[in-house]
């Protein structure tokens, strides 16, 4: 998410920065980097020309002469201008007796109905009774795809597939709902093109005649710049309550979660991180904002895992760390566990510094996600005795599991090495106090992030690690083949 901007903004930094200390000349170079960044990201033109000068002008307000570390300095001058420019926002629900009543609308295949089921399900897990209602008449498939959303879920679905009407189907609706016990209704009503005037006036007549609480603008952040203009077309005709931006976990430009609000006036309240029911996050303009200047957000990752491991299993291993005990099988659930998050990638863009390397690991060719499904490989052909006890692995056994995971037996060591620097790691922090275990994880992090090489393969160079250019990587993967061929031949 936002790879372009990040790098982007960096080097605008860099140009900052990069001479020890600022002066107005680096600074003015680097706020037309950031401008420059901004506009690729597709972000509004207005919305960018305000930021760089707002940003620019208390960057020049600082004591350039005595700054201290002025990479600091800018970088939260940039982050709070960035917070503003997207902020604040509020995540709450309507909520209102005998029910409350939501509208989604948006254009064509923006993800209204998907994020019509996500917000049931989002709804139930807070104790809610929503109930869906079918709108869209213009899409025979949305009222199938709502059903069967509303199945899934256990959500009661309105459907009347006789009527041409939307607006009747919505009143009869509300006047179910009561019948049923339902606390939240959400209006799924068809998609258009904000320049169709019939069907604009139409939801125009929904509003007026049901009298929502909340207006849900849903849009899909791959569009960019016309999102945004859509966004404000729809404001200017409904009054819009929120924005729900769809598929930003695939946006890499960043323009429309920045200029939404400041062309609008209207917050981005959800964003929707992939295609399951659970995908659906609060939107929070200062972990975007860390995302967006490569700084990750660990509070997402928190708040993500909390939401899927397996608490008991948590518990399990937490004590079994505070004994300073890390066999192969912890290691195995461990790894169980955080592929319930999504890919390597989508978790290393969380951790702070990680994001680069993930790039990194591109550049090089390396599939994080591959190399964990080795590493699991390889500790599925251990026995239980083994993952237990790792130390009683001889080369015997390491050809043996070798050839049961399909790699070679140098990598079945690097993975018991690994093992046992984790392992050696959580003995020490079994002893450690809070604050000490947390300056301790910083360095880790911080060291992954500069020579992370070490669980993927030998791609360093000597002992250095040195990045190797295009051409030595060439020589090492044919020196790798060539030396892959000739144990084959053996």
């Amino acid at each position: 998410m936002f790879e372009s901007l990040t790098d982007r903004l960096s080097a605008a930094f860099r140009a900052m920065t990069g001479q020890g200390r600022l002066t107005e000349s680096n600074i003015r170079e680097g706020m037309n980097l950031v401008r420059q960044a901004l506009l690729e990201a597709d972000a509004n033109v207005e919305t960018t020309r305000k930021f760089v000068d707002s940003v620019q002008e208390k960057v020049l307000g600082l004591e350039v002469s005595r700054a201290l570390n002025p990479t600091q300095q800018i970088l939260k001058i940039v982050n709070d201008e960035l917070i503003a420019l997207m902020g604040p926002v509020d995540h709450s629900l309507p909520e209102k007796k005998p029910f409350a009543t939501i509208m989604l609308c948006g254009l064509q295949g923006s993800g209204k109905t998907t994020s019509c089921g996500k917000l049931g399900k989002r709804l139930l897990a807070a104790g809610r009774k929503p109930m869906f209602v079918a709108a869209d008449l213009q899409r025979p498939a949305a009222i199938d795809q709502l059903e069967v959303l509303g199945g899934q879920l256990g959500v009661p679905v309105f459907v009347d597939r006789e009527s041409k009407d939307p607006v009747d189907v919505c009143r009869r609706a509300l006047k179910e709902a009561k019948d049923k016990g339902v606390d939240v209704v959400i209006l799924d009503t068809a998609g258009r093109l904000h320049v169709d005037e019939e069907l604009m006036a139409q939801l125009n007549q929904i509003e007026r005649k049901v009298q929502p609480d909340q207006v849900y603008f849903v849009v899909d952040a791959m569009t960019g710049q016309d999102a945004v203009n859509s966004a404000k077309a729809f404001n200017d005709a409904l009054e819009l309550d929120g924005v729900i931006l769809t598929k930003l976990d695939g946006d890499a430009r960043g323009g429309a979660a920045l200029s939404v609000k400041s062309v609008t006036g209207v917050p981005i309240k959800f964003i929707g991180v992939g295609e399951t029911l659970d995908a659906l996050e609060d939107f929070h303009p200062e972990r975007m904002a860390s995302r967006m200047l490569g700084m990750g957000d660990v509070m997402t990752l928190i708040e993500t895992a909390q939401a899927k491991f397996d608490e008991e299993e948590l518990r399990r291993q937490q004590e079994q760390m505070e004994k300073g005990v890390f066999t192969l099988d912890d290691f195995r659930k461990q790894m169980s566990q955080a592929s319930r998050l999504g890919s390597m990638s989508k978790i290393m863009s969380f951790i702070p510094g990680m994001s680069r390397l993930s790039g990194m690991l591109g550049e090089l060719n390396v599939d994080p996600d591959k190399e964990m499904r080795k590493i699991g490989g390889i500790i599925d052909s251990m026995t239980p005795e083994e993952r237990r006890r790792p130390d009683i692995i001889d080369l015997r056994r390491k050809k043996r599991i070798a050839a049961g995971a399909g790699v070679e037996t140098s990598q079945v060591n690097e993975l018991l090495k690994m093992h046992e620097r984790m392992a050696t790691m959580v003995k020490s922090f079994s002893s450690m106090g809070m604050g000490d275990r947390m300056r301790a994880m910083q360095q880790m992090t911080q060291q992954a992030s500069v020579n992370p090489f070490g669980m993927f393969g030998p791609m360093k160079k000597g002992s250095t690690g040195k990045r190797l250019t295009p051409k030595e990587r060439a020589e090492q993967r044919k020196r790798l083949e060539k030396e892959r061929r000739k144990k084959k031949r053996k």
